[in-house]
């Protein structure tokens, strides 16, 4: 990670130097280039009126004399300029300076002939005797069409120049000042990146170890936030499928080991009673027909825990297809409350039935909705010791619903979630007792789910249980069809 902020770092800092540096740069080279030729054209367009004005004060001179010396000084002090006066020969004759190191020289031929011929000339000259640079304009000197010579005023540029190297020095300046401003912006932006960059790292390091829990916190509102949420979200995702598989895994094992008691458990006894009838150990034919009975007992359990596992099976994998057919609740309530009274009556229990007049039917398929009935109801004997269990149906909307409720043991709220898994029993320290597979109540539901219908329970320790299904009218099952 601190590999990636440095690139990270590295190429923020080289951007945005690049950045400033070319901008600024080339910002800083159209400035020169443009504000150099208008200050260079400006001050040409100024030496060439004051040369004009220079021509109308002194065009009435032809000659030479003190007179017109004179005005040329004066006229040197009211533009600031030197001011020279060349003839038809290209030789100096005069000049606004005292001293007369110019006079008697001759001015470049090109310029010369140019302004002889009537035109104005515009050059940087490097004059000899003086250090700086000068910009000199020519223009003739006459009246009219008569010309005499020609008037060159030169103007020192090192004001100019020294206003470029102002000009310079600022942009590098800025270009200096932009650099650490950069900087400053790149260091705090790479933090501002790397920090939350870091955390997200971390977090995806702990979640590739297995620690699903683990969660990246983010403040921030842009897209490494975004980023971070799709990690949580990830994360919750992962650990909810680490969490389902272990679940699974359980009850794998669970499903497995249960499978392998129930199968045990008859499977031992049959094989001892067999061992003892092949060794002549029972002679006695009241005593073998004893023996017999109580194999049969256990092959009829073992029977009975195939066909539930085979019936959980294909209602988990959506094997069983339900014939329906409008079926009258109250017709198999009190046929499974009258199959199961005497089995109730030997424990000293009674089966009170209660229905409501005018019962709808319900859409279903009438055995296995009788399963339902007779699977809640074989539980409510197996888990009531003494008290009544109550069956009751009644409209309830466009449902009708049905309870089974007992006075027997209860289930723990503990136990209350886990009641619809395969082979969970609630009676764990009296299952010698209470015999059983323990899928009766996942059959149940998945049975309820396949009929559109839903399932509760409520339940307190000691004071009984109570199931309740609903399952839907024919009504509004053709009206769901419907739709």
């Amino acid at each position: 990670m601190l590999g990636m902020s440095k690139s990270i770092f590295r190429r923020l800092l080289f951007s945005y130097l690049a950045t400033v540096l070319i901008g600024l740069g080339i910002s800083g080279l159209l400035i020169s280039f443009f504000a150099k030729e208008y200050f260079y054209n400006a001050k040409q367009q100024e030496l060439l009126r004051q040369a004009k004005k220079v021509n109308v004060q002194i065009n009435d001179s032809r000659r030479v004399n003190a007179r017109l010396l004179e005005q040329l000084r004066n006229l040197d002090e009211t533009y600031d300029v030197r001011i020279w006066l060349f003839d038809a020969d290209g030789k100096i004759v005069a000049t606004s300076m005292k001293d007369e190191v110019f006079t008697g020289k001759s001015v470049a031929m090109s310029i010369a002939n140019k302004v002889l011929n009537g035109e104005n000339a515009v050059t940087e000259l490097k004059i000899d005797g003086l250090e700086d640079p000068m910009l000199s304009v020519a223009i003739p000197w006459g009246e009219g069409e008569e010309i005499y010579g020609g008037i060159i005023l030169h103007a020192p540029i090192e004001g100019i120049e020294r206003t470029f190297a102002q000009m310079r020095e600022t942009i590098l300046w800025a270009t200096l000042f932009g650099v650490l401003l950069s900087t400053a912006m790149v260091s705090y932006l790479s933090w501002s990146i790397s920090r939350p960059l870091k955390k997200i790292e971390r977090t995806a390091t702990e979640i590739g170890r297995g620690n699903y829990a683990e969660r990246v916190k983010i403040d921030t509102a842009d897209e490494i936030s975004d980023l971070a949420q799709t990690i949580n979200t990830l994360a919750e995702k992962l650990e909810r499928v680490e969490q389902e598989r272990h679940h699974l895994e359980r009850v794998r094992n669970d499903f497995l080991a249960n499978v392998s008691h129930e199968l045990r458990t008859p499977l031992t006894a049959i094989q001892g009673f067999l061992e003892a009838l092949q060794d002549g150990l029972v002679e006695e034919e009241e005593a073998r027909q004893k023996y017999y009975a109580v194999m049969y007992s256990e092959t009829m359990q073992i029977n009975r825990l195939v066909d539930d596992l085979m019936d959980l099976m294909k209602l988990e994998n959506n094997e069983v297809t339900l014939a329906r057919f409008p079926v009258d609740v109250a017709e198999v309530i009190n046929k499974t409350a009258f199959a199961f009274r005497p089995e109730a009556a030997e424990k000293g229990l009674e089966i009170e039935v209660a229905l409501a007049d005018n019962l709808p039917k319900i859409y279903a398929d009438k055995d296995r909705v009788a399963q339902i009935v007779k699977n809640l109801v074989k539980n409510a004997v197996k888990f009531t010791d003494e008290g009544t269990i109550r069956i009751t149906a009644e409209p309830d909307g466009e449902w009708v619903r049905m309870s089974v409720a007992d006075s027997g043991i209860g289930i723990a709220a503990d136990d209350l979630p886990r009641i619809w898994e395969r082979f969970f029993k609630v009676d764990r320290g009296r299952s010698k007792k209470n015999k059983g597979t323990g899928l009766g109540l996942a059959i149940v539901k998945e049975l309820v789910e396949l009929h559109d219908g839903t399932i509760t329970v409520e339940s307190e320790p000691g004071l009984g249980t109570t199931f309740t299904v609903w399952l839907p009218t024919v009504e509004k099952y053709r009206q769901a069809q419907a739709q």
